[in-house]
């Protein structure tokens, strides 16, 4: 299918996005770990040093790039076409974190990545044309359908359920719970953006939305949904490997967001059995990509494990393997012989939380 001039826009603007957003996991996490070994206290554990760490910002600076690229993406092309784009951020993290984090990436990890790539290329090929809308008024009535209304409740049911249930209990030991409530909200603000960009589109071509309440309305769930993702996503990226917390972000985020963008935009109405059924094929092979990337991570850092706990000394090995938040506190006496260790003390057993001033 032939890409029309607002569907070409879009897709540039998607890829930039990406690349973006992708370096900013990294750059983040290197301002965190920089952070914390300066004021001695990590982020998890309640400190706000990463604040005053300038990495941190640029990261902060470079993912607000991606995502201004990713918000206007919006506003030309369907949610079908952007957000499986988000493919590539996996890649760009994965690899700078094998190359500067020194998350090592297993060759079959890299399949992973290809796998990804050839799956967005399949969805693009096969995406639907951005529908025309003239007002915010019709994206009104497209949000508030009966069905869509459940998604969002449903939504906000299960958000709810696991920022104060699940996540006090299991977020720190489960990469899902917290990527989770990010994906979930992330459904939303989407589905906020785009409204939001398509209405000020409107405005810049001659059309003034702002005059209407509902614009600003969805300006506030924007930053509402927006602000929400960015806590717990500090949270995952500073409890788990950056290498996982991608990919299985990328995988819940962008399911829910195709799903919310097919009840409220109706992407798939008008498109051929085929066109869809293709489309269907790309997202598995990118799903299974990127749970390939989920396991060989799982498998190389199980390896490091064993490989490296023989020369660990007594003390240190001791309080790794007790699994309690003190097992940070590495001294002199005890500090481990090589960076690796570090590593698995840092991600394998620290439990604690992230928090945003």
């Amino acid at each position: 299918m032939g890409f029309s001039k607002d569907n070409l826009t879009g897709f540039i603007l998607a890829l930039l996005s990406s690349g973006f957003i992708g370096a900013s996991f990294i750059i983040k996490k290197k301002g965190l770990r920089r952070a914390a070994a300066a004021s001695g206290v990590r982020a998890g554990m309640g400190g706000h040093a990463y604040l005053l760490e300038p990495l941190w910002w640029f990261g902060m600076i470079t993912m607000i790039v991606g995502e201004v690229a990713n918000f206007v993406a919006y506003a030309f092309a369907p949610a079908v076409l952007v957000t499986p784009l988000g493919a590539l951020s996996i890649i760009v993290s994965a690899v700078l974190a094998h190359f500067i984090l020194k998350e090592k990436l297993h060759k079959l990890g890299i399949l992973g990545c290809v796998m990804c790539i050839a799956g967005s290329v399949i969805i693009v090929i096969h995406a639907p044309q951005e529908r025309s809308i003239s007002s915010i008024q019709e994206i009104v009535n497209m949000a508030t359908q009966p069905a869509f209304l459940l998604y969002v409740g449903s939504v906000m049911v299960l958000v709810f359920i696991l920022i104060f249930y699940f996540a006090p209990q299991y977020g720190h030991t489960n990469v899902l719970i917290f990527t989770g409530i990010c994906s979930l909200m992330g459904s939303l603000s989407v589905m906020s953006v785009k409204a939001l960009g398509t209405a000020l589109k409107l405005t810049f071509e001659g059309r003034n939305q702002l005059i209407y309440l509902e614009t600003w309305f969805f300006m506030f769930v924007v930053a509402t949904c927006v602000i929400t993702q960015m806590n717990y996503l500090n949270k995952a990226l500073d409890t788990f490997n950056t290498a996982i917390v991608s990919p299985i972000y990328y995988v819940l985020f962008t399911t829910l967001t195709i799903v919310a963008s097919i009840i409220m935009f109706k992407d798939w109405d008008g498109q051929s059995a085929g066109s869809i059924i293709s489309e269907i094929c790309g997202f598995i092979v990118v799903l299974s990509g990127t749970i390939l990337l989920h396991v060989t991570k799982d498998f190389e850092r199980s390896s490091s494990f064993r490989g490296n706990y023989t020369p660990l000394s007594p003390t240190l090995s001791t309080r790794l393997c007790s699994g309690n938040g003190e097992s940070l506190k590495h001294d002199v006496e005890e500090g481990p012989s090589s960076e690796e260790y570090l590593q698995i003390g840092y991600f394998k057993f620290t439990l604690d939380d992230v928090t945003i001033c």
